[in-house]
């Protein structure tokens, strides 16, 4: 019982320390270049510096002003093949801090609404254009799932200069744009979308370019609940880098890795080349020499009745295995004239459950060991075969070579249109530049001092338990009483130990006591000396005589360890002999009828006293 005890305490003692160290000592110091919540005003707006930039939006200024309408306009459009309930671009676009600050004053485009189209954009900085000329295009947005996302996007929209731009207000999903970039998720297939539109050169159609799909799977930034740093880099050589929180994770050449390609082949089928009728195109024929053996019988089933069966004797041959439902009534609204001649369901007959079976007997079927199935003669080489037919290659009319698809349509806005069945999608510091230092510089004002006081605050243990159960409440209680389960079992073992051992020693105790006692002769019931006798808490240790009191207390103590050796024994003889010499004294204090009180009585009296009384 000790040693359980001590293990439990040492388990709580744990506990307690590592809960005090990841939970106090994490926080208790941070470096400076770590900023916590309280401290949170060292997070400075970066400027906007329109000569470094073609776009840059932090949200911070719009949150006093309640004013998102000053540099963004949402979308009054409707789509044109959408039911007309769900249509209209409805949803509720706010500038508002995340759910967990992280920065003080720190704020974003949250979109508040699900399963609502919605959308929003702006003009580039002074409404200059960024023209693909002979500097790279880099796009950087934070994103925030901030309840996670199942089924939606987050992606951004980078808007093709044109008429198109001069009314924002109708930007819906058919609006041109130039490139669409960001994550996007529905159910398992998961994307991180890189699309550019392509103008053909020659008769200016205008296709999709979809990037190929990375090789790690994204799954983090759909329920991890935190910001997201999304990054695309594309240069004049037409090479292009994708980065999610400064980790390069997709890049190649906008000539080779999009589908479909950019360029056309240079050559297509010809689409009015037929195969002749003669083209043998078997690699394999039957051999014609081949015949079947006279001992193959193709009308042979594949199965045949078990003959070595036989039915068991208490087999119910004239009860039948399904019976009319007894318990059945008819129904009152059944019209005979309607719905014919009404009869009770068939149910299966209760006497057959009870029976090995009933009804008629089949034996069972087994594999036909003379089966062979039908006859076909062996393949061999046909010595005719001519190879797969293939139309020839004609010219592409529609070829051209680009070789430059960096060029593409100028960008003029940045719109974000999308629908989502997640709500509190956060949207912050979005920046278009042609250069990446200053998107790095950037970065590192928000992005980067955001993830140092999130991995900080990760190190606790109450941080990295909400890590792991997605920030979800709910799940709290569950893994509590999860953690409880080997602590109550493992108290509840030590409780039931300890109530064995206190039954087992309260026994043992019991029959070491009844063993002391002497039965008390009819003399002395007779004179009445119980009634004279006090209680033994009343007796005082010193009102017994030394010597006698050691060795009555060494009788007794060796009683109680069990143990039987010679000088035990002799103990136990003079306590014997005292008894008796306690008796006599007792007669004749009666005989007298002298009454004896314990607290004025000799040393001598107060045993005879205690040791009557225990007698």
């Amino acid at each position: 019982m000790e040693l359980g005890r001590h293990h439990l305490s040492t388990l709580l003692f744990l506990c307690s320390v590592a809960l005090f160290h990841n939970l106090v000592l994490a926080n208790s110091e941070l470096p400076d270049d770590v900023q916590s919540t309280e401290d949170g005003d060292r997070y400075v707006t970066p400027t906007v510096d329109p000569a470094r930039m073609y776009f840059a939006e932090h949200f911070d200024d719009l949150f006093d002003v309640d004013d998102i309408g000053k540099r963004w306009i949402k979308s009054k459009a409707t789509k044109d093949d959408a039911a007309e309930e769900v249509a209209k671009y409805d949803g509720e676009w706010l500038i508002e801090p995340p759910k967990r600050p992280i920065l003080a004053n720190d704020y974003g485009l949250v979109l508040k609404s699900k399963a609502k189209h919605a959308a929003i954009a702006s003009h580039l900085l002074l409404n200059r254009p960024f023209v693909f000329d002979n500097k790279p295009l880099i796009v950087q947005y934070e994103v925030n799932l901030q309840d996670g996302q199942e089924c939606g996007g987050s992606y951004i929209k980078l808007l093709s200069a044109g008429d198109s731009m001069k009314n924002l207000k109708q930007f819906h999903d058919k609006t041109p744009y130039t490139i669409m970039f960001g994550p996007d998720k529905c159910g398992n297939d998961v994307k991180l979308h890189f699309i550019f539109r392509h103008v053909n050169p020659i008769n200016k159609t205008i296709t999709e370019k979809h990037c190929n799909k990375q090789k790690e799977r994204l799954d983090d930034p759909f329920k991890d609940k935190r910001p997201h740093l999304y990054q695309l880099i594309i240069r004049p050589d037409n090479t292009y880098t994708i980065r999610v929180d400064h980790k390069t994770i997709n890049e190649g050449s906008l000539l080779t890795n999009f589908t479909p390609p950019v360029n056309p082949p240079a050559e297509i089928d010809d689409p009015e080349d037929k195969k002749p009728d003669n083209w043998d195109d078997r690699e394999k024929i039957a051999d014609p020499e081949a015949t079947k053996p006279d001992d193959w019988h193709e009308d042979e089933p594949a199965q045949i009745p078990d003959p070595k069966a036989t039915k068991p004797s208490d087999w119910l041959d004239d009860v039948e295995e399904m019976v009319p439902d007894s318990s059945a009534v008819k129904p009152s609204d059944w019209d005979n004239d309607m719905d014919g001649e009404w009869e009770p369901p068939i149910v299966p007959n209760p006497l057959c459950e009870k029976a090995v079976g009933c009804g008629l007997w089949k034996a069972p079927m087994i594999a036909n060991p003379n089966y062979k199935g039908k006859w076909r003669p062996p393949l061999i080489a046909n010595v005719n075969y001519q190879g797969k037919w293939s139309p020839r290659k004609i010219p592409n009319p529609e070829f051209f070579e680009d070789l430059s698809p960096f060029r593409m349509t100028s960008i003029a806005a940045v719109g974000i249109e999308i629908w989502s069945m997640s709500s509190d999608i956060l949207f912050d510091n979005i920046v278009i530049c042609d250069d990446e230092t200053v998107a790095d510089e950037w970065a590192a004002q928000t992005f980067d001092l955001k993830i140092k006081i999130l991995d900080r605050q990760a190190q606790t243990l109450w941080e990295r338990m909400n890590i792991y159960m997605n920030y979800k409440p709910a799940y709290w209680g569950a893994y509590f009483v999860y953690c409880s389960i080997p602590l109550i079992a493992y108290v509840w073992f030590l409780w039931s130990r300890r109530d064995k051992k206190s039954d087992a020693k309260g026994a043992v105790g019991h029959s070491k006591k009844t063993d002391e006692f002497v039965p008390v002769d009819d003399e002395r019931d007779a004179m009445g000396l119980d009634g004279a006798r006090s209680d033994k808490t009343q007796l005082n240790a010193n009102e017994v005589p030394s010597s006698l009191a050691d060795e009555v207390g060494q009788a007794e103590n060796d009683d109680e360890g069990g143990e039987e050796d010679e000088d035990e024994d002799d103990g136990a003889e003079d306590v014997h002999v005292a008894h008796q010499t306690v008796d006599k004294e007792e007669e004749d204090d009666g005989e007298s009828g002298a009454t004896v009180d314990s607290r004025n009585a000799e040393p001598g009296d107060g045993l005879k006293k205690r040791k009557a009384r225990k007698d």
